[in-house]
């Protein structure tokens, strides 16, 4: 007879699907506020189209409409559109008539990639330099960090990608390359094109992550059990390890899950001033060119991204506390 599941299974099973419900909720809301949103931009696309054409017939504007596919209700250009969406058809671009699923499968690895890089960056510094903060609290050490936590804070990322570039290029004469180059065909000259941006995004991330890995420290070091580990004699890097860090890093998590959804933005400035054609960098021209097709994908794509990092880390709270699956 096989064995029941665990009541913890059961309540991690049901934590999941009720994250999975409201993951799918408020993807479809997501996708209407996008929708609308775009529809609501100030201009219009036939404007590009025609080129300021004043004597374009009524019937050629409808003919227009229906080639870019914005005639009917907004109700039926949104079904036709989500319809699409569903089947992997985000349509075609205004302006260059490319599909966007192929502009968006070209971008999306440098986003991903941009991102990936910025938040290692930021928690393997971030998260031992607020451990040593904390546990060396009021020492040199613990004042520096909190000064680079400030100064992270206060600095513009646009500015610092621009400095860095500046930088680099007047005191060691070198820019990253120009040509955007995958991964997988030259390691090395993919990380000379990406590491200036991922540090220019990431300083603002690893400055959060440090004053909060500091300040949830500084309590849980304080707090009974971590006192009763050590009264047994358990060795100190246990204690602040083990017992210590553990549960300060889920205050953490919450912050490395909002910070994906502000570094996919930031991405966007980095890509413009190092030349990396992301969905960030998509995503911008296409709001001045009035390429709905292009916005409404990459948008989505951007929320989608951002949605899901937050439902993972709904799943990584339920690993490092097991009491919050217990609803």
């Amino acid at each position: 007879m096989p064995a029941r599941p665990s009541a913890f299974t059961d309540c991690m099973l049901r934590y999941i699907a009720e994250r999975m419900a409201a993951l799918f909720a408020t993807l479809v809301a997501v996708s209407v506020i996008i929708f609308m949103l775009v529809r609501l931009l100030p201009g219009s696309i036939l404007d590009l189209f025609f080129a300021g054409d004043n004597t374009a017939t009524p019937e050629q504007m409808a003919a227009a409409k229906r080639q870019l596919g914005i005639y009917g209700s907004y109700w039926d250009q949104y079904v036709r559109w989500i319809s699409g969406v569903v089947h992997g058809d985000f349509g075609k671009s205004y302006l260059t008539q490319q599909p966007v699923v192929d502009i968006m499968r070209t971008a999306l690895p440098i986003d991903i990639e941009l991102v990936f890089l910025a938040i290692s960056i930021a928690l393997l510094i971030g998260i031992p330099l607020g451990a040593i903060s904390a546990v060396r609290r009021d020492q040199p050490v613990d004042y520096a960090a909190r000064v680079t936590g400030l100064v992270g804070i206060s600095i513009p990322n646009f500015w610092l990608a621009t400095l860095l570039l500046i930088f680099t290029s007047r005191v060691f004469h070198w820019v990253p390359p120009l040509e955007y180059v995958p991964f997988y065909e030259d390691p090395w000259k993919n990380l000379q094109e990406f590491i200036l941006p991922a540090i220019a995004i990431s300083v603002f991330t690893l400055a959060i992550v440090t004053r909060m890995v500091r300040a949830t420290m500084l309590e849980v070091l304080n707090l009974d059990y971590v006192r009763t580990a050590r009264a047994k004699g358990a060795r100190r890097r246990v204690v602040l390890t083990k017992h210590a860090l553990r549960n300060a890093l889920v205050p953490v998590v919450t912050v490395a899950g909002f910070e994906v959804g502000a570094l996919i933005s930031a991405a966007a400035i980095a890509e413009i001033i190092y030349g990396l054609p992301g969905v960030g960098y998509q995503l911008l021209h296409a709001i001045f060119q009035r390429d709905y097709p292009v916005v409404q994908a990459a948008t989505l794509i951007i929320a989608f991204v951002f949605i899901v990092a937050n439902f993972f880390v709904d799943l990584l709270y339920g690993v490092l506390d097991p009491r919050i699956t217990v609803t």
